[in-house]
């Protein structure tokens, strides 16, 4: 694997490559970073691709603007194009988890000719719609706080995190993984008590899951010591500002062929199963909908074999 920064449209991007052939840009989630496509890489180089894991903007050695609205999803779109230029690619197929999917779905929606694939890993498509996210995520809580609207004040969510860094991030991965232990109280992270922190519904085992190793907690850790919380959970305050900016592709569907991969007991899964039910109307291009077995939220880590194979023979397909 070969490290490298690069500057992409103005903006300072590190990432990870290995192999060579065509290019397949892959785009993490929070909270994590070009690390968690680290079984991916070799895999996808073997397979005769150029693999290329970058750190999203706010996160790793890349860049970290101080404005909220610098990780808008426009911005983000924008660094993807700046890595494909940057490398000397004219095209790349793009692949995106979690916060990585819209960001690598956009990426495909406004730039079809240069992202002329996509693949969708636990955050399902959905055309930009009519109902301000912030107000749907506010119904969603019910009488507690969905962690999306949680997350929205600056400061709130950092100071939690940053008291204990590697227990937030161990809590966060354990509980958002199929191997989650339910909380004392029935709840789960999705939502927060009134006057509570999301940390309160972390329950931390004794011994990690066979997926999650103490030297990639130690990594994680030492990466969010160092560079902390704003940047990645500024994206998550721009979830209004992108409803508005996307307006102009409202309802439109992902037209290049594409793939999506969830997990059966992922929150995002579950709640996105009417947008996955759609697939044929917000993209005709699929060519293949995967739910894992018992698998959670984090999976190309969790499954790191099974999503790795799926990929490839996705690619092989193309």
């Amino acid at each position: 694997m070969t490290h490298r920064t690069v500057y992409a449209r103005g903006t300072r991007i590190h990432l990870v490559e290995q192999g060579e052939g065509p290019m397949v840009l892959l785009v993490h989630g929070f909270p994590e970073s070009w690390y968690s496509w680290r079984r991916q890489l070799p895999v996808l180089a073997g397979a005769g691709f150029r693999a290329v894991a970058i750190d999203v903007r706010g996160y790793g050695r890349s860049a970290k603007p101080l404005e909220i609205e610098a990780y808008g999803m426009l911005h983000h779109v924008e660094d993807n194009l700046g890595v494909v230029e940057a490398l000397g690619a004219g095209t790349a197929v793009v692949v995106g988890h979690d916060w990585g999917s819209p960001i690598a779905a956009n990426s495909a929606l406004l730039h079809p000719d240069v992202f002329t694939a996509v693949a969708l890993l636990s955050v399902a498509y959905s055309p930009p719609g009519g109902r301000r996210p912030t107000e749907a995520f506010a119904a969603m809580g019910g009488n507690e706080e969905f962690y999306i609207n949680y997350f929205q004040e600056p400061g709130r969510a950092e100071a939690e995190a940053e008291l204990d860094v590697r227990g937030w991030l161990t809590g966060f991965y354990v509980g958002g993984s199929g191997d989650a232990v339910p909380a004392a109280d029935g709840g789960t992270m999705a939502t927060v008590r009134k006057g509570g922190m999301l940390r309160d519904r972390f329950v931390i085992p004794e011994r990690l899951p066979p997926w999650l190793t103490e030297e990639d907690v130690d990594f994680y850790t030492a990466e969010f010591e160092r560079t902390g919380f704003r940047g990645p959970l500024n994206r998550y305050r721009n979830v209004d500002r992108d409803w508005e900016d996307l307006q102009p592709w409202r309802g439109q569907p992902i037209t290049v062929p594409s793939l999506f991969i969830g997990g059966e007991k992922d929150g995002p899964t579950i709640w996105g199963a009417g947008a996955i039910s759609r697939f044929g109307e917000t993209m005709p291009g699929l060519r293949g909908s995967h739910i894992l077995p018992g698998c959670g939220h984090w999976l190309q880590q969790e499954r790191a074999e099974e999503v790795s194979r799926l990929l490839t023979e996705w690619l092989a397909s193309l």
